[in-house]
């Protein structure tokens, strides 16, 4: 049985309540850990140490905040196998995909330890001889972080590591359904060298421990990752302390794919960020559409690229683990139900497998579907879930059309070998990221923020620091 407890002021403590949070392993739908739950007291004492702690650990010099971000990454680095099987555990990826994720997130602490030293200033020239205008960036405050379940590990990094770089302290709270690798992971900070109250872990409920930290008067800023719903709920609550918030919130990623292109290349490209981590990622590839002329060499490819995904036990390794939550699986059956009545067509997978090792867990058979249109869920909504809707266009106009059809406007993918219709693709898709030619997901050196209701502000690259510092414009006149 695995166990984490609440970070308050440098340590770790069972919440005064001392309930606890049941972790269910999803390959076997037992327990197979818990976590400290915090009350509203410990929320309160946690951002009341981030408070304290804040005078000195803005006022670290930065090479020194980078020396304590550097160690915990080294320290994380140590514990990979350790990490990643927990995550495995209570997430239910493949280990392969944990290992990633780990390694992802160490990198975003060695990323920020190295952007901790360029936080620049200007000198702007004034019209007058005697004065001079200077422009500083100042960290912000203390920060509540919030992270998802669906990378918990990663997700929560983009926002403690340059939090921390930026000379803000912290107040993160992991997902309640997966918050035992990400809190382990967040104790090499503090093993690290941090001060007492620099970083602290509360873990609870959102519509509770969240609600409570982000209305805090003396929270500054808040990032958050998880649905729109949730991130709107956010905005309408920091905004009584006028807080700054990142939001990187839901998607619906289309896939175009031009008559040019490499049907085969392009559908396993769609396999592979459809179908990944169950297709629990926020830039998962939620439609694909088709020009007329090469769909059914297409539909065909992405079938036999399904077919060819083992899945299992997380734990085994293989290319697929279970679903994470019954909620999530309850939720792509439906959507799948929803456009079979409407008059979709399965062509290969969605149903459980069958078999004993299959009898408990939230498996499931990722679903190709075709004769899909936008009067379905699937292709409006959200899913979460590994179900991948494909359908055609005739013109460049009517793809850009169909896939600007939705309010989310997180990341695009187009495949094409002609450079104009890539560009005029890239310029017109209504996203913060677009990828021409593959499926590349978040990374640390390039800039991350959705367009429309997939967020507001910007994560990663030296832009994400940025979102923690305010600017101060000093006007200085000689006398």
């Amino acid at each position: 049985m695995e166990q984490v407890q609440l970070l308050i002021d440098g340590t770790f403590v069972d919440g005064e309540d001392h309930r606890w949070i049941e972790v269910i392993d999803p390959s076997s739908e037992e327990v197979m850990g818990r976590a400290a739950e915090a009350s509203p007291g410990d929320v309160d004492r946690a951002v009341e140490a981030a408070q304290r702690s804040f005078p000195t650990w803005s006022q670290t010099p930065p090479s020194a905040r980078a020396a304590v971000l550097r160690k915990a990454a080294a320290l994380a680095g140590s514990r990979l196998d350790e990490l990643a099987r927990l995550l495995t555990l209570e997430q239910g990826k493949p280990l392969k995909e944990a290992k990633g994720e780990i390694r992802a997130s160490i990198d975003a602490l060695e990323y920020y330890a190295e952007e901790a030293r360029r936080i620049y200033g200007e000198t702007i020239p004034t019209d007058q001889a005697n004065r001079r205008s200077l422009v500083i960036r100042q960290p912000v405050g203390p920060v509540a972080a919030i992270g998802p379940w669906n990378y918990p590990v990663l997700l929560l990094s983009w926002k403690v590591a340059p939090a921390l770089a930026a000379g803000c302290t912290v107040v993160a709270k992991p997902p309640s359904v997966t918050p035992l690798a990400v809190t382990r992971f967040l104790a090499c900070l503090i093993e690290a060298g941090l001060p007492a109250g620099a970083l602290n872990v509360v873990i609870g409920p959102g519509p509770t421990v969240g609600d409570r930290l982000v209305r805090h008067p003396l929270i500054r800023k808040v990032g958050f990752t998880g649905e729109t719903r949730t991130g709107k709920a956010i905005m309408k609550a920091a905004a009584d302390g006028m807080k700054r918030i990142s939001l990187e919130l839901g998607g619906h990623c289309p896939l175009l794919v031009f008559p040019d292109a490499d049907a085969e290349e392009a559908a396993k490209a769609a396999a592979y960020r459809a179908f990944r981590n169950m297709g629990q990622i926020c830039n998962a590839v939620n439609r694909v559409y088709v020009h007329r002329d090469i769909y059914d060499r297409f539909v065909e490819a992405m079938v036999e690229e399904t077919r060819r995904l083992r899945i299992g036990r997380g734990i085994d390794d293989l290319d697929l683990g279970p679903m994470t939550t019954r909620e999530g699986l309850e939720k792509t059956v439906d959507h799948l139900e929803e456009a079979k009545a409407k008059g979709a067509r399965v062509v290969y997978g969605g149903h459980r497998p069958a078999g004993g090792s299959f009898e408990k867990g939230y498996f499931f058979v990722p679903a190709v579907l075709v004769e899909v249109d936008h009067s379905m869920k699937v292709a409006r909504e959200e899913t979460f879930g590994p179900l991948a809707p494909i359908m055609t266009f005739a013109s460049f106009d009517e793809a850009i059309r169909l896939a600007n059809d939705t309010p989310y406007g997180l990341v695009a993918y187009v495949f094409t070998k002609d450079l104009k219709t890539a560009i005029l693709a890239a310029e017109r898709l209504e996203a913060g990221t677009v990828g021409i030619n593959n499926v590349a997901g978040g990374e640390i050196p390039f800039p991350y923020g959705g367009w429309k209701e997939s967020g507001l502000g910007v994560e990663l690259s030296h832009h994400g620091l940025e979102e923690y510092l305010l600017i101060k414009h000093i006007r200085i006149e000689f006398k």
